[in-house]
């Protein structure tokens, strides 16, 4: 059968690389060229998006995943990659154990943000105000997933340290038009009408709500919010991983053995005996 068969070349379709021998190609860039010139996020935005950003869009990307890689061995990506080197695992099955943990309690509250600031923001061009678009586009989240509004509140910080300066940079991207500023200016919206639902107390964004705004001003669909989590949080699930592989241990849990969980089953019984 011939290599140009249409039943062999076209089994599968992509726009992403082109590769035959001497030749690699990313979306038209060969690269030998983007090697040194194009960053990691810089490339990341080319795999996904298809053309290369600015230098600006560019730093803005890396600064929001700089910002998500790690947040210690209580977040349970990182205990579960702690916890599986000590079961004699690689590197790599490590890694996969913990990215496999990132659903939409632990890792999806990116994606979710995303989508409730762009509901607003469609809201909004259908001619509601601001503060009417937030407050139904509020209302929806909650319906869809519940109390804990996606991108706001931390159970360890009273102020997530990450988000200020993360916000700091969006507005000076605003100001330099790289980015509109708009779903900046929904997100502080959202702030406010949370902590009018509260009473007066303030509910400040996270780093999932921060880095959502980013990627929603760089115009990232929502389901890549997750996708470009996973791959900011697998830095720090790698860092935990070597150092744990580098301390040892053996089948270490969740807890050291002197400390058993609750058990609320049945009181101690005997085994029917069984019919002849």
């Amino acid at each position: 059968m011939s290599t140009n068969d249409p039943r062999v070349s076209d089994w599968w379709r992509t726009s992403i690389i082109e590769m035959r021998p001497g030749v690699i190609r990313f979306r038209g860039y060969a690269i030998e060229d983007l090697i040194g010139q194009a960053g990691f996020a810089q490339m990341i935005w080319l795999m996904t998006r298809g053309e290369l950003p600015t230098d600006s869009q560019g730093r803005l990307l890396d600064a929001a995943l700089m910002a998500g890689v790690d947040h210690g061995p209580q977040a349970p990506s990182i205990a579960i990659a702690r916890m599986a080197t000590t079961c004699g695992v690689g590197l790599n099955n490590a890694m996969a154990s913990a990215v496999n943990v990132l659903g939409d309690v632990h890792g999806g509250a990116g994606e979710q943000a995303v989508e409730m600031f762009e509901d607003i923001a469609a809201r909004q061009a259908a001619g509601a105000s601001l503060e009417n678009s937030v407050r139904g586009g509020l209302d929806t989240a909650i319906e869809q997933h519940g109390k804990f509004v996606a991108g706001f509140g931390h159970r360890f910080h009273p102020v997530d340290p990450r988000s200020p300066r993360l916000m700091q940079l969006v507005e000076e991207a605003a100001t330099a038009g790289i980015v509109d500023g708009k779903f900046a200016a929904i997100g502080r919206a959202v702030e406010r009408e949370l902590a009018e639902r509260k009473g007066g107390r303030r509910i400040p964004m996270n780093i999932d709500g921060a880095t959502a705004v980013i990627y929603a001003e760089l115009g990232f669909p929502a389901p890549l919010a997750r996708g470009l989590f996973c791959l900011s949080r697998s830095v720090g699930i790698l860092a935990h991983a070597w150092e744990q592989k580098q301390q040892g241990g053996r089948n270490k849990g969740p807890l050291p053995r002197e400390y058993l969980w609750t058990y609320d089953g049945p009181a101690p019984r005997a085994v029917p005996q069984r019919d002849a």
